[in-house]
């Protein structure tokens, strides 16, 4: 066959979730399968993250705004390619495909609750516009889709439920977590990572943002709760925070003078991250909705407690190697911190149950069930 693969945004240095995911499976692909032609369709950008093999070509288009790249530029492109079936990874697809598709939808968080409700969200104006596009254009592709895949069970069963899908169309595929976190011994490289992003000797690392879904004031208030209750000044790590933004929430929580005590080290490329994670004393997650939550394997995989929520596709994801919390209640987040801080066993057994539950789950078998999936759309048995 010869596949088209959509990875609009994969060479741009800043990645996401979605791009990691598929960063990960063309390179597991390329290991896999050496009788399929694969087209990965691209944007132009700096970071050349694969390279070409004899059956992968990139194919790079340039085309402006992601709707006219989608929904026009990449059409021609694939028809170009001759692809006989088109993949695309990131939610969205083209309306008018003219081939079979496979679509990878994360989440339809976009969906759940009413447009207006969408528009005022929390968010950046780039946030907003991509979940009313999503919100347009999900349900015309699902239709047009031979298969959807998603990343969980929890969110299997919600977008079944949601578009009232025929169980054969939809399958869970999970994501993996990347090699390159693990427990890390280098004491030299250590205080390089520690150095070179200016952390402290101990600390609670955060990934959130401003969307409302992760939970970010919950998380601070929590943090608040337990220099009040511990009388101990561990800091807070956050990465690619914006300092204004930050200022707003800890106003509205009524707790500007937390700012002292929380680090913003700006962007972490992927492949430093774990020495973050590493150093840190606990991972805390306690988001609202998740479709998956990679991030959770990537801090078991790393040796570090895990705090995360009761809510959608966590405790799937995260089984016994984490202390499951109410996210909407500070009081439940400060109480696990103060737990895995003066408990040596609890924390020693975390650390076990985290490392043991993240080897459970592998980009290779990931890739490997997506080939399985291009097969049987391929030959029509789907």
């Amino acid at each position: 066959m010869r596949i088209g693969i959509e990875a609009q945004r994969l060479f741009r240095n800043k990645k996401h979730g979605m791009d990691v995911v598929v960063l990960e499976l063309i390179r597991n692909l390329q290991n896999i399968d050496k009788v399929n032609d694969y087209f990965i369709f691209v944007k132009p950008d700096e970071d050349r993250c694969i390279e070409e093999t004899f059956n992968f070509k990139i194919v790079e288009v340039n085309a402006g705004p992601y709707p006219i790249w989608e929904q026009i530029a990449l059409p021609k492109a694939v028809r170009r390619m001759h692809c006989d079936l088109l993949h695309c990874t990131s939610n969205t697809a083209p309306e008018m495909p003219g081939l079979p598709l496979v679509l990878t939808l994360h989440d339809i968080i976009y969906m759940e609750g009413s447009l207006l409700s969408l528009i005022s969200s929390k968010g950046t104006s780039y946030q907003r516009f991509g979940n009313i596009y999503r919100r347009h254009n999900v349900p015309i592709v699902l239709k047009k889709s031979s298969c959807v895949i998603t990343v969980s069970e929890f969110e299997k069963e919600r977008i079944a439920a949601f578009f009232k899908m025929a169980p054969g169309k939809l399958r869970a595929v999970y994501n993996g977590v990347s090699e390159h976190f693990k427990v890390i011994d280098d004491k030299e490289y250590l205080a390089m990572i520690r150095e070179k992003y200016k952390l402290p000797e101990h600390f609670f690392f955060f990934l959130g943002n401003t969307v409302q879904k992760k939970n970010t004031p919950g998380t601070l208030k929590a943090f608040a709760l337990y220099q009040k209750k511990t009388g101990n000044k561990i800091p807070l790590v956050m990465l690619d925070f914006d300092m204004q933004d930050l200022g707003i929430i800890l106003n509205e929580i009524e707790e500007p003078d937390l700012m002292s005590q929380i680090f913003l080290t700006g962007y972490v490329n992927n492949a430093e991250l774990p020495g973050i994670y590493n150093l840190a004393d606990i991972f805390l997650y306690p988001s609202y909705r998740e479709s998956f939550g990679i991030p959770i394997l990537e801090a078991q995989s790393c040796g570090i407690p895990v705090i995360t929520s009761n809510t959608s596709s966590m405790p799937e994801v995260a089984g016994d190697g984490a202390l499951i919390i109410d996210p909407s209640k500070p009081e439940e987040i400060c109480d696990a911190m103060i737990r895995i801080m003066s408990d040596e066993k609890l924390h020693a057994d975390l650390i076990k149950k985290g490392i043991a539950n993240s080897a459970k789950f592998s980009w290779l078998e990931m890739a490997k069930k997506v080939l399985a999936i291009y097969e049987e759309v391929g030959t029509g048995t789907i």
